[in-house]
């Protein structure tokens, strides 16, 4: 599939205005959206993805649009497995919820850089070096088994970079408002604010690691690959407050992710050995992939629902305990 520089063009401006009157919704006016607000704005972005997608099938043909759609769902699952460790984070530090926006939104335009660069020097290894694909593949296993064997309250430490910075610089106990950084006595210290952003960016560059892999495992267009991205990352600030609450229950998420993640890394591991000239090693074609991603998506958020809804009906079931009665002397 070949993308002129115009279409290129086109869509990075596109999605820049996007992320623009993002941007200025939330500097205008500081605000928790309600659920009303944030269930349009995620419809809108859903919204403008399919349309995206629909278009690129009728353009370019239903290979790509199956490689898009396939990419977007994988990428759009692993941004929601983002917000756990997102919504860990603004716990821990205590951000104030009118000014969680304004870090989401920051964390969004972040990952799209990082997500950038990494799908940059990519694009440009895998034309270089077909042997790649066998490192991605491993990789994507190692997350895989990660993903399946870790506990939630072990998906955010302080890294090595957040432990130098709040060594380094000197930070005020609260928040003064968004502000990154405020004068005290005359002297500059950062805020709480700033050691947040630094949180939130390195975690998304770690996620970037795991997410651009599982891309290239299913697409080698860049354009693809970076669009689908991008739609992924759209609209992930109101999905925060969307399903903020329903995150708790998606309990089996990560072991969903872990299979989708492994499929996709032995997939890559057979395409290779099969460019390779190994006979047996099959081409997975997109559409199976798309159903196995989309199939295992379902069923773990099915099961995790009622999984959650079978514990809370337990929980309202159990008696209360009764005091034990203390004999009189």
């Amino acid at each position: 599939m070949h993308v002129s520089m115009s279409a290129w063009i086109i869509t990075i401006a596109a999605l820049l205005a996007l992320l623009v009157l993002d941007f200025l919704i939330v500097a205008r006016k500081p605000h928790e959206p309600s659920l009303r607000e944030a269930t349009l704005w995620v419809s809108f972005y859903v919204g403008i993805a399919v349309a995206f997608g629909v278009g690129l099938t009728l353009a370019a043909g239903g290979e790509a649009g199956g490689e898009f759609f396939a990419g977007w769902l994988t990428e759009y699952s692993l941004s929601v497995d983002n917000l756990f460790v997102f919504i860990i984070i603004m716990g821990r530090f205590a951000v104030p919820r009118q000014y969680q926006q304004k870090v989401l939104l920051v964390g969004v335009a972040l990952a799209l850089v990082m997500r950038g660069i990494f799908i940059a020097l990519g694009a440009e290894a895998i034309s270089h070096f077909n042997w790649v694909f066998f490192i991605f593949g491993a990789f994507l296993l190692f997350t895989a088994w990660k993903l399946a064997t870790s506990k939630e309250e072990d998906e955010f430490k302080e890294n090595i970079v957040l432990v130098k910075v709040r060594k380094v610089l000197p930070t005020t106990e609260g928040y003064h408002q968004a502000r990154l950084t405020t004068r005290v006595d005359g002297k500059r210290f950062a805020t709480p604010m700033l050691i947040v952003m630094i949180a939130i960016g390195t975690t998304d560059l770690l996620f970037a690691l795991d997410s651009i892999p599982a891309i290239f495992g299913l697409t080698q267009h860049a354009y693809l690959v970076f669009t689908a991205n991008a739609f992924a990352l759209m609209g992930l600030r109101q999905l925060f407050f969307l399903i903020g609450g329903l995150l708790d229950r998606l309990v089996y998420l990560s072991y969903g992710l872990s299979v989708v993640l492994g499929f996709i890394g032995v997939k890559l591991i057979l395409e290779a050995m099969h460019h390779q000239g190994v006979s047996w090693a099959p081409e997975i074609p997109i559409l199976v992939s798309l159903a196995i991603i989309l199939g295992t998506l379902t069923i773990t958020a099915v099961a995790s629902l009622v999984k959650s809804a079978r514990d809370d009906r337990a929980a309202t079931k159990e008696p209360a305990p009764v005091a034990e009665e203390v004999p009189a002397e």
